[in-house]
């Protein structure tokens, strides 16, 4: 009975230390990400990161083996943070013109909220590394910026099939139009216009989604989860 005991202890001991030890990841990988969203890759290095945040550099190593595998894990984290905050809200509502509109507008609200500092997590990253050579860490990059490209393609897919957006659109076409809409007010964002290149970002993709649109379909201007749009 004391074996067991002893046994339970050290299972309970064993755990909350990994737990511990998962939250401490998690907290790297998240100041790993927002300084990589306005600095570059290339700036989070295990010295930058036990520096800013007072640990030891052996204690990072315990996480992250390499420069290269702690790129790959901050690549993964924002991926997550990202379908937290806009793919997975935007998803729950039904399919058509306002599931797209949702898509784009979560988006937006991502940016104003300032969930990475340096803007868009993944614009920043991609534009840092797509004229560099394959490697493992670009190849995370893109494929990341690949999937929300595919995300808009099948939302503009599906809300053709609800009959809510025409049958001669072209939803690759119309997707790359709403991505390249986003990039021009992250752009803008970023280079000081702050909230008016997001409101000039709303009113052009709305407009176009509007063309998009059948009759007596349109996108929903009221945001996902009640938050305020500008």
């Amino acid at each position: 009975m004391l074996i067991f005991r002893h046994n339970m202890a050290l299972e309970a001991t064993t755990d909350r230390r990994r737990q511990r030890g998962m939250r401490t990841k998690q907290a790297i990988l998240l100041h790993a990400a927002r300084v990589g969203s306005a600095e570059g890759l290339e700036a989070v290095s295990l010295q930058r990161l036990a520096s800013d945040l007072g640990m030891s550099k052996s204690g990072l190593f315990a996480h992250f083996g390499s420069k290269e595998e702690l790129h790959m894990a901050t690549i993964d984290a924002a991926a997550e943070i990202f379908a937290d905050e806009v793919i997975r809200p935007a998803l729950a509502l039904p399919r058509g013109v306002g599931r797209v509109w949702a898509l784009c507008e979560r988006w937006m609200s991502y940016l104003e909220r300032g969930v990475f500092p340096g803007g868009c997590f993944f614009w920043a990253v991609a534009e840092e590394y797509d004229s560099r050579r394959p490697g493992p860490v670009r190849d995370s990059v893109l494929e990341k910026k690949a999937y929300w490209s595919y995300t808009l393609q099948r939302a503009v897919r599906e809300a053709q099939q609800a009959g809510e957006i025409e049958a001669g659109v072209d939803p690759e076409q119309l997707a790359w139009e709403l991505d390249s809409l986003m990039g021009g007010a992250n752009g803008g964002f970023k280079s000081g216009e702050g909230s008016r290149a997001l409101e000039r970002g709303r009113r052009a993709i709305r407009e176009r989604l509007t063309r998009a649109a059948t009759a007596g379909a349109s996108p929903n201007t009221s945001p996902p989860n009640g938050e305020a749009s500008a």
